[in-house]
């Protein structure tokens, strides 16, 4: 069992390492660790290039939080479809922990995360694994994610405030996890509630430049142009 974690979230850092800020810029002559805010994220690059290649990364990093925390009930549906016999190195790993595919999936979407902001690539610098964080949860808690994501469109609408909404976006995962069982037929797991209270604490230490920015006022706003 914890082989097969550890397998999952080492695939999961490398798979996170990758960073498309980073090349999405270069492609456009960009050196996105020199420009902007110097973050290597969808909103830097928005920023510095447009909507365009902002919003190309922001996609491209939700895929990769998606793929993470897939990863590992992908490669077991293929063990499984394809008959690959157990001796193969890595399918018993799989397979002996089908049971816990949520466990897996934590687990190769924890490594992307983690990935996604220390990456090994760029000398352990990343995002802020928003986006990231979006693309794995519609897997691993779909409900709490969708909530958390409409809260951040309110929360940008009025602000004009990335950090903010994502923020307010973190937070409200554990609260979801916690309130939504109070009016509705749905249920967590404690593993999932704390999963995602992890995940929202995770995202203020992440943000804590910004909170500091936006406890002085100087934070940066993406203001409409007339």
């Amino acid at each position: 069992m914890f082989a097969a974690l550890g397998i999952s979230a080492l695939v999961g850092y490398l798979l996170g390492s990758v960073n498309f800020a980073v090349l999405v810029a270069k492609k456009h002559g960009i050196d996105i660790l020199k420009e902007g805010s110097g973050n290597p994220g969808a909103t830097n690059v928005k920023r510095v290039l447009g909507k365009g290649p902002g919003n190309l990364v922001f996609a491209l990093d939700v895929l990769k939080g998606f793929v993470g925390a897939g990863m590992p009930t992908l490669v077991g549906y293929v063990i499984i479809s394809q008959n690959i016999p157990l001796d193969v190195p890595g399918s018993i790993f799989i397979l002996g922990v089908l049971g816990s595919v949520f466990s897996l999936g934590v687990a190769c979407f924890v490594g992307t995360l983690l990935g996604h902001c220390f990456s090994c690539f760029l000398k352990f610098k990343g995002g802020k694994g928003v986006a990231s964080t979006i693309g794995g949860l519609l897997l691993l808690l779909p409900v709490p994610i969708l909530i958390g994501a409409t809260l951040w469109g309110i929360v940008f609408l009025l602000s004009r405030t990335v950090s903010l909404a994502s923020l307010v976006l973190g937070l409200s995962l554990p609260v979801s996890c916690w309130v939504l069982p109070l009016f509705t037929k749905l249920t967590f797991s404690p593993a999932e509630f704390w999963f995602a209270a992890a995940i929202a604490a995770f995202n203020v230490w992440t943000h804590r430049s910004n909170i500091g920015r936006l406890l002085t006022g100087t934070e940066n706003r993406f203001v409409k142009k007339a």
